[in-house]
């Protein structure tokens, strides 16, 4: 069966996925759980063989740092299904009701979205996540990773499918693409499938968006930024800037642009430079910067590169204005921190800088479905319409309209006969 084929029959099977109970959906996240603890041992000779070839092939450290599956990696998505099977259903629930007039009554109803396709590189537990929150919000999905976590996805995949159809969900309700030429042909299924949810790099997301009529859910880049304005708590400044560099340097969440207010450079740079060779990080900074403290030139293209190493960019600002047009300019609207203890200056920064989520005195890697009590996440959305942010269950789902009447006609109501009274009742 052709990829357009299965999405055609998977459309076909959205509904009935839709309908299935929130206790048929949360026994089979229950079931998915038990199976990855039963065979981990088999996951993990398969991700054995994907590191391998991966270091056979030259894959970049980066790259392999996210393909790898490991123990605790296990734990974190088991512990990810447990939060979501204890999350309120909301399938179906009502947002609305509001009488229009005597008899006549609008109801506003979440639902899930349909069939998702989601295209992901590396990251295997992208895939226990991604489908995991796809039963959990009542949706089809195919997914498709990338070739390097090849055999793990295969093992992952076969469980989490089995056990899906041991707990009576439809036959349709997950589908995996193994090849790699079954990507255009899933980005031609405009008829079928109904959103798009890449996870990769900037090059590979943009092809996505550009090629494609189904509607793209996602972020390109993940160029975040610390702002130290000069009201700060050193004793915050440096574990929060260090934990958001290292704490896992490949992921999108890393901060990649150190912005420091001018009159904050003197107190923070002597223990932030320890604190950096500590940890080797590479520093990349203006030249007022690097005149009394060590580092490297950096160049204009440096603030706007993710790097995914242990490398980070660094410039002085004349005040909090110079750093939110920074961010705004060559940030990706991913996530951005200030570190300062004047309450004022923090809220001016959260409502100017427009980015999907804006911290206070906290790492950048707070940026995670899972940090957020999500449960899980298909990924991070930069864009501004449907979801935004760490996108979880309710980023999977939007909602329908129900008029219930009793014979009325629009032509009444053009005419005068009858008129709107518009009473909510919810």
């Amino acid at each position: 069966m052709t990829i357009k084929e299965k999405a055609a029959a998977m459309k076909l099977d959205s509904t009935l996925m839709a309908s299935k109970s929130a206790e048929t959906r949360n026994g089979a996240l229950a079931e998915i759980a038990k199976a990855l603890i039963a065979h981990q041992q088999e996951i993990f000779r398969a991700n054995e063989q994907d590191l391998e070839e991966a270091e056979k092939n030259n894959i970049p450290d980066a790259v392999v740092k996210r393909l790898k599956f490991t123990a605790q990696k296990l734990a974190d998505v088991t512990k990810g299904i447990e939060n979501l099977i204890a999350l309120p259903d909301k399938v179906y629930e009502t947002q609305f009701i509001r009488e229009l007039d005597e008899g006549l009554t609008l109801v506003r109803e979440s639902c899930p979205i349909g069939v998702i396709g989601v295209i992901f590189e590396a990251r295997p537990d992208a895939l226990v996540q991604i489908a995991s929150l796809c039963i959990k919000s009542g949706n089809c999905a195919i997914l498709k990773g990338g070739s390097e976590t090849k055999h793990t996805n295969k093992v992952l995949f076969s469980l989490i499918y089995q056990a899906c159809i041991t707990c009576g969900l439809p036959e349709n309700c997950l589908f995996q693409a193994e090849q790699r030429d079954e990507i255009s042909e899933l980005l031609s299924c405009h008829a079928s499938v109904d959103l798009l949810i890449p996870r990769g790099s900037n090059a590979f997301v943009q092809y996505i968006m550009n090629n494609t009529k189904i509607p793209v859910m996602g972020h390109a880049d993940g160029i975040c930024h610390i702002y130290v304005d000069k009201d700060f708590d050193i004793n915050k400044a440096v574990p929060v800037i260090i934990d958001a560099k290292t704490q896992y340097t490949a992921a999108c969440n890393a901060v990649e642009t150190l912005l420091i207010h001018k009159d904050a450079v003197d107190r923070l740079m002597p223990e932030l430079t320890k604190a950096f060779r500590a940890n080797k990080i590479e520093l990349r900074a203006t030249e007022d910067i690097l005149d009394k403290y060590e580092g490297i030139p950096t160049v204009e293209e440096d603030f706007a590169t993710e790097y995914l190493d242990l490398i980070i960019s660094a410039k002085t600002v004349e005040n909090i204005e110079a750093a939110i047009w920074h961010i705004n300019k060559y940030g990706s609207h991913h996530t951005d921190c200030i570190i300062t203890e004047d309450k004022d200056a923090a809220e001016h920064f959260m409502k100017m800088v427009d980015s999907a989520g804006v911290y206070q005195n906290c790492s950048t890697r707070f940026a995670d479905g899972f940090r957020y009590g999500f449960g899980a996440e298909v990924g991070i959305s930069t864009g501004k319409i449907h979801a935004r942010g760490p996108v979880g269950l309710e980023g999977l789902l939007t909602y329908k309209y129900k008029l219930y009447g009793n014979g009325q006609t629009v032509r009444e109501y053009a005419a005068g006969e009858k008129e709107f009274h518009f009473k909510d009742i919810s």
